[in-house]
């Protein structure tokens, strides 16, 4: 579904689009009176009609394996009978993503599923252990997760240069060659860096994004698999949650695995490529604000009886 339909949800004003914007420039303004009523309110989101149907609906089947589901299967990553595939948004992200899901995680809580569903070409979801080997591109990836070497975005740029370099000069040298082919290479190589340089989005060797679907409480064990050390790691620190299973005792910068991925695609389509955002991701959040609201309008509901 294109971000221009007539389905699209909140046609904003120019203010309106405006504000938005500085927004999302502008993370600590989420604690304004009007979002910290609906954080997501502003977003370019398409018509949620086709999931309000559904609901009224009720349970319906996938058409895959035939299991009872409400608006999607989370083990096949397919809408159910009662949600026309044709309603739902399609995402187009910049970047390849990996999801490595702990074996505990709840398929039907977690939110690693919105992204495959949205963005179906450009996301993988991998149960741990069985997850694949990044040594030989680890300079093309980076994994998203807060610790003592987690980098922020805004120094991605550099940080991909270096790992760059790093991979050039970590090419093994063919001793008996030709004294001139090899000059010719180290020319080549030196070529290669000077390009990384001069390019305007300092972003065009990053290739993959790595997410870790689970439990704060439960991530140690993945962290420290050994296929994903030497990673670079990013941590989104500005990013509040609004996840209605926010874990006790964790800050509110430790989002869900939906925000996090939208999170780190606007601020590098922001911070990295050097563009302005015009809610090219909002629909990655598809799912995720209907059920906000829906849970949202449940509690309020519940307050007042």
């Amino acid at each position: 579904m294109s971000l221009n339909s007539p389905t699209l949800l909140n046609q904003e004003s120019h203010r309106g689009f405006k504000k938005k914007i500085e927004c999302l420039k502008n993370p600590e303004s989420q604690t304004t009176s009007s979002l910290q009523d609906n954080p997501l309110q502003n977003l370019q989101i398409a018509s949620h009609e086709v999931l309000e149907k559904a609901q009224k609906s009720g349970r319906s089947k996938c058409p895959k394996c035939g299991s009872s589901r409400m608006f999607y299967c989370y083990s096949c990553y397919v809408p159910v009978e009662t949600v026309p595939t044709k309603q739902i948004p399609v995402v187009k992200l910049p970047l390849k993503i990996d999801i490595i899901k702990h074996p505990n995680e709840n398929d039907g809580k977690s939110t690693a599923v919105h992204a495959k569903l949205l963005a179906a070409e450009d996301v993988m979801i991998y149960t741990y252990p069985c997850i694949p080997e990044y040594e030989e591109k680890r300079h093309e990836m980076v994994l998203i997760f807060p610790g003592p070497n987690s980098i922020s975005l805004k120094d991605l740029g550099l940080h991909l240069q270096r790992n760059t370099k790093k991979n050039v000069r970590g090419e093994d040298d063919d001793s008996t060659a030709e004294p001139l082919l090899k000059q010719a290479r180290i020319e080549s190589e030196q070529q290669n860096i000077n390009e990384c340089k001069a390019n305007k989005s300092e972003g065009t060797g990053l290739k993959k994004i790595i997410f870790i679907d689970s439990t704060w409480n439960q991530t140690n064990k993945i962290i420290t698999d050994e296929r994903l050390q030497g990673l670079l790691q990013i941590e989104l620190k500005t990013r509040k949650t609004c996840f209605w299973r926010h874990q006790k005792g964790k800050p509110d910068t430790y989002l869900s695995t939906i925000e996090a991925i939208y999170y780190f695609l606007v601020d590098y389509h922001q911070e990295v490529l050097k563009e302005k955002y015009k809610g090219q991701y909002d629909n990655l959040l598809f799912f995720y604000s209907f059920m906000y609201t829906l849970i949202k309008n449940a509690r309020s509901s519940t307050r007042k009886e």
